[in-house]
């Protein structure tokens, strides 16, 4: 059994996955667009849906995220009942992922040591996806 975080995006979920790309160094494990799945004549697809992520996933290390764009006319909620927690055992790794999610992104708690970890902090990055960034030991 895994969990794999999904992420349900209104029409930037292309964008995302290539910004975690980046970020994570990660690995994308592909794209299918609306536009690629299969219709009826009873169920077509609009125009404005067929560039729009049906299903994609990156590799993260060990880890899976998965993607979509929301349907036209079912948007997204953001919101905050769901964060992703990515722990690192090296502080100048965390900070540096921890920078790179600040482009168009909100601190949410800045990162700084904590009892519980040599570099803790949360933060909102520009698709409204809230990332902990948890450090693991001792700080070096």
């Amino acid at each position: 059994m895994n969990f794999i975080p999904y992420l349900q995006l209104n029409g930037n979920a292309r964008e995302a996955i290539g910004f975690y790309e980046k970020v994570f160094h990660a690995e994308n494990l592909g794209v299918i667009t609306f536009g690629e799945m299969p219709t009826t004549s009873d169920s077509p697809f609009p125009e404005n849906a067929k560039d729009l992520v049906a299903h994609g996933a990156i590799s993260v290390g060990g880890s899976v995220i998965m993607f979509s764009d929301t349907f036209p006319g079912q948007p997204a909620q953001e919101g905050n009942l769901v964060t992703i927690c990515v722990t690192f055992d090296d502080v100048e790794k965390a900070r540096q992922i921890f920078e790179n999610l600040q482009d168009g992104g909100q601190v949410e708690m800045p990162l700084s040591e904590m009892g519980f970890s040599p570099a803790y902090g949360v933060i909102k990055d520009k698709f409204g996806v809230t990332f902990q960034i948890y450090t693991e030991g001792q700080q070096g």
